[in-house]
């Protein structure tokens, strides 16, 4: 593991601690691989300093800096390693778990402690004098033995509640020992804003050690205590990827630095990262196997998606009129989203995002508006569907319909056996190129069985539909609109390993809905791959 020098200056820092305190969220389980691959994605987007885990307390993350000295060259972060200050009575050059943290060969080490007289008199079961030694004592060792200390106050508000001198004394006893920062830690994420700021105010006036913020997000404002902090003075922020961490989270990683950058005009990142944060975000979602929020702030599919018709009128003139910033600055896009609230504007700026011209035909878009409110009353959502929305303004644009096929009928079966299991089978018949075809196959499912007889019928005419592969299935029973009957929407979602697409059903029956959304994925697929239609 090497350090080449640090893209930004060391006046401000960006601390992620994905890999310990993020992983500590529910759900999240991370091998060692996973953890070295985040740890790219973190140093290529370029944070400061990347805390890898506890050395000591878990083989998987002793393992992690074993490896991480090995096969990553850092190019913008350095790697940091996590512990506690030395046991009560003990020295920290004897201290077992401060050797592991030299052991771990990180050049930064972070040290969590206590800092509510509470905490130290019931879980340290030890004096406030001896745990302010114990700070002293093993910031010092550290120190001697070359390596750059960050202190992190644990329950540092409430304790500053309690006993504002001590928790202040506690502060003191880090800076003086040599710590190059000390983070004032929301743990249990209790305070606002305006709490946050007063506070940090207060200690930076009363200590002048440099400060950092640490902020939990159980009152829903982490990434506004994280700013509040830095109003007030702290040069360091601690947050993690998509505010992954213990209960609800912690500060989230991609607001903070957006914010930091395009709001407080600092240089934080390297230049030109800030374009790749939306898809280092969902590449770590993906790693940790968690899909990527689609209402986050600026990384977010749906942080620049707009449905409203009064918007789209505005962002037709300016975009800016309906953004707080250009999405292509955090690598995200503006979307348009077609629904019944849907104008003249939105279907124009839709159009013109899927490649089609509608040339201000007033009377096209008049007739896809109604077109589309006509069938969303009905049941039919195309915010959700793209796809099935590009083939319906196609159809009208072009004054056909797209046709590759032409269902003559089809059938689906499920038998229940006296041995408790079922068989689905399902038939179609079908006209395309002018041949009549049917075709019957077997599946895990009604749904399943269909569509490996649509297949079967196809691909021999269409080889490009081998490519296509179903990745997601939904269904939603609609309100039902006389008596007891109901409608059923169903959503399917299709892939060709270059891209995927949503497509649309509504009918009465979730079989009837399910061959509508398979018609338009198909069809769409072959449009995708630029076959001429024949039908």
């Amino acid at each position: 593991m090497t350090t080449k020098a640090k893209a930004t200056d060391d006046s401000f820092h960006v601390f992620d601690t994905t890999l310990r305190d993020g992983a500590q969220r529910e759900g999240i389980n991370l091998t060692v691989a996973d953890k070295l691959t985040i740890a790219r994605h973190l140093d290529n987007f370029g944070v400061g300093f990347i805390e890898g885990g506890w050395p000591g307390a878990n083989p998987r993350d002793t393992e992690f800096f074993a490896r991480a000295q090995q096969e990553i060259e850092f190019k913008n972060a350095e790697l940091v390693a996590f512990g506690a200050t030395r046991r009560a009575g003990g020295k920290a050059a004897e201290d077992p778990q401060v050797k592991a943290l030299l052991e771990s060969g990180a050049p930064v080490i972070t040290l969590v402690a206590k800092s509510h007289d509470r905490h130290v008199e019931l879980a340290l079961r030890t004096t406030l004098e001896e745990n302010l030694e114990m700070v002293v004592d093993t910031v010092s060792y550290l120190r001697e033995q070359g390596r750059r200390v960050f202190v992190d106050c644990e329950h540092f508000f409430d304790g500053y509640r309690a006993n504002p001198e001590y928790a202040k004394a506690v502060v003191r006893a880090a800076s003086e020992a040599g710590a190059d920062v000390v983070i004032l830690c929301d743990t249990n994420g209790g305070m606002l804003p305006a709490q946050v700021q007063a506070v940090v105010a207060t200690v930076l006036a009363d200590t002048g050690a440099r400060l950092g913020i640490h902020a939990q997000d159980d009152t829903g404002c982490a990434v506004a205590n994280t700013l509040a902090a830095v109003d007030a003075g702290a040069t360091h922020v601690q947050c993690t990827a998509n505010g992954y961490g213990e209960r609800v989270g912690n500060a989230n990683l991609f607001p903070v630095v957006a914010a930091l950058e395009l709001k407080y005009g600092k240089t934080v990142l390297p230049e030109g990262a800030l374009a790749d944060m939306t898809r280092v975000s969902h590449a770590i979602a993906e790693v940790v196997n968690l899909t990527p929020s689609t209402h986050q702030p600026y990384v977010g599919v749906s942080a620049f998606a707009h449905k409203a018709g009064l918007h789209a009128s505005a962002i037709k003139v300016d975009p800016d009129l309906y953004q707080h910033i250009d999405p292509a600055l955090v690598g995200n896009t503006m979307r348009m989203l077609v629904s019944d609230m849907a104008g003249r504007a939105s279907i124009e700026l839709k159009g013109k995002e899927l490649g089609i011209d509608l040339g201000g035909d007033r009377a096209l878009v008049g007739r896809v508006v109604e077109r589309v409110k006509e069938r969303e009353l009905k049941g039919y959502t195309y915010e959700a569907a793209d796809a099935s929305f590009e083939l319906l303004l196609r159809a009208e644009a072009e004054g056909r319909v797209r046709r590759y096929f032409r269902t003559e009928s089809w059938r689906a079966i499920v038998e229940d056996r006296p041995d408790g299991t079922h068989a689905n089978e399902a038939t179609v018949k079908l006209w395309a190129k002018g041949e009549r075809i049917v075709a019957t196959a077997e599946g895990n499912g009604p749904v399943n069985a269909l569509d490996r007889a649509l297949r079967v019928a196809l691909e021999r005419i269409y080889p490009q539909l081998a490519k296509l592969e179903l990745i997601d299935y939904k269904v939603r029973i609609l309100e039902g609109r006389t008596g007891t009957e109901s409608t059923t929407r169903v959503l399917i979602t299709t892939g060709d390993g270059a891209g995927d697409w949503a497509t649309v059903g509504v009918a009465e029956n979730v079989i009837a809905a399910s061959w509508q959304a398979l018609e338009d994925a198909y069809t769409y697929g072959l449009l995708r791959a630029g076959v001429e239609p024949t039908e």
